[in-house]
């Protein structure tokens, strides 16, 4: 967006690339392939009825020079990458969520996610006193979204939008409102922030910066954290670091709370089948949940909020299963997957593990989440 030299801090952490992020969100970059080399577009849309008829509305509805909005989105070009990396994965790959959990809570990432909380230790601690989210979860999202700002994604997002937005591929519920909507706050950002819209970089899906915003969530949750009269997630970690906590805390993160506890499901299927009909919807009172044949550990036996019953698969492996608060559930509404939700949480809490090792402190203590992993059923 802008150029910014971002300060790392002196601590040494590793640049390496490694798997895509998370399996479910179409505003993440988040798959293996996105990583392959981003090749010139082609095709035009300067010509094209359809934008004419976009810039028009997008005039009127914004109160915009329509003018301004022809020379913003004069150079947007089909990308035929973008439309291949959006379709779905192919039907029958099984969900595995010990695989998943693998891919991001492992020694590269740690390490890194302990100098990146090392270097910004002051912002997250910031942070965390504003809005009530704690620093691993911060930490958590940005290493899962991005590794720590390696993987923001190399497509210009007026591309990425436009392409998803005026020629979505079948094979997919369509999403094209979704995509033209977004392509309508990208112009809105970069009004307000006086850049041009062509030269924002992101991932396939529009998405943008170290927390992977897309446009939208950046025009409505993105903070000038770092108070230099802009907000910029690419260039500013501490804009990114603002962001995320100030996105979960508007969406109702509780402050305190844990995110989950350890459970052993019902095993009379029709117990079972109840408690998991609201999936990862916190609906059940510890006592209901008990009632209807779940086991839970002792910490949450007398918790007062409202609990959910979620189940991850393991491939071929029985499911695994945790008891999900409200705070769980506030993290599935930055990606909407409970295995998403799991492998921020618990790569959060092995880098806050391993910082606490590496400065003599018993960390496992001084963190209100659970540092249980889930439950896996007999």
């Amino acid at each position: 967006m802008r150029s910014r030299r971002v300060r790392t801090g002196t601590v040494a952490v590793l640049a390496l690339a490694l798997l895509g992020v998370s399996d479910g969100a179409l505003a993440r970059g988040d798959r293996k392939a996105a990583r392959v080399e981003v090749k010139p577009v082609a095709k035009p849309y300067r010509d094209r009825v359809e934008l004419a008829r976009f810039i028009t509305e997008v005039a009127e509805r914004r109160a915009l020079d329509p003018q301004w909005l022809r020379e913003q989105l004069a150079d947007a070009r089909q990308a035929p990458r973008v439309a291949e990396l959006i379709m779905p994965v192919a039907a029958g790959t099984a969900k595995n969520w010990a695989a998943y959990r693998e891919r991001f809570i492992e020694p590269r990432r740690i390490a890194a996610g302990v100098g990146f909380w090392q270097a910004h230790a002051d912002t997250l601690q910031r942070a965390e006193t504003e809005f009530g989210v704690p620093a691993e979860i911060v930490v958590g999202i940005l290493g899962v979204e991005t590794f720590f700002g390696r993987m923001m994604g190399g497509f210009r997002v007026v591309d990425a939008l436009a392409t998803l937005s005026f020629d979505f591929p079948r094979g997919r519920s369509d999403r094209s409102d979704f995509f033209r909507s977004e392509l309508e706050e990208l112009l809105m950002l970069a009004h307000r922030e006086g850049i041009r819209a062509d030269g924002i970089r992101g991932s396939f899906a529009g998405a943008i910066g170290w927390p992977q915003f897309m446009p939208g969530s950046i025009n409505r949750y993105a903070l000038d954290y770092d108070g230099d009269g802009h907000i910029d997630l690419r260039e500013s970690i501490a804009d990114s670091i603002g962001s995320v906590a100030h996105f979960l805390q508007q969406h109702g993160w509780q402050r305190g709370q844990p995110t989950h506890f350890e459970v052993e499901p019902p095993t009379e299927r029709l117990e079972l089948a109840t408690l998991l009909a609201p999936d990862i919807e916190p609906r059940f009172s510890a006592a209901q949940m008990q009632a209807l044949g779940a086991r839970l550990e002792p910490a949450a036996q007398g918790f007062a909020g409202a609990l959910a019953l979620v189940q991850v698969e393991n491939g071929d492996a029985p499911p695994s299963h945790v008891a999900g608060t409200q705070n769980f559930y506030v993290v599935t509404r930055y990606n909407r997957s409970s295995y998403y939700a799991l492998a921020v949480i618990t790569l959060g809490e092995a880098v806050r593990n391993a910082l606490g090792a590496a400065s003599g402190i018993e960390a496992a203590a001084a963190s209100p989440l659970s540092d249980k992993q889930p439950t896996r059923r007999p």
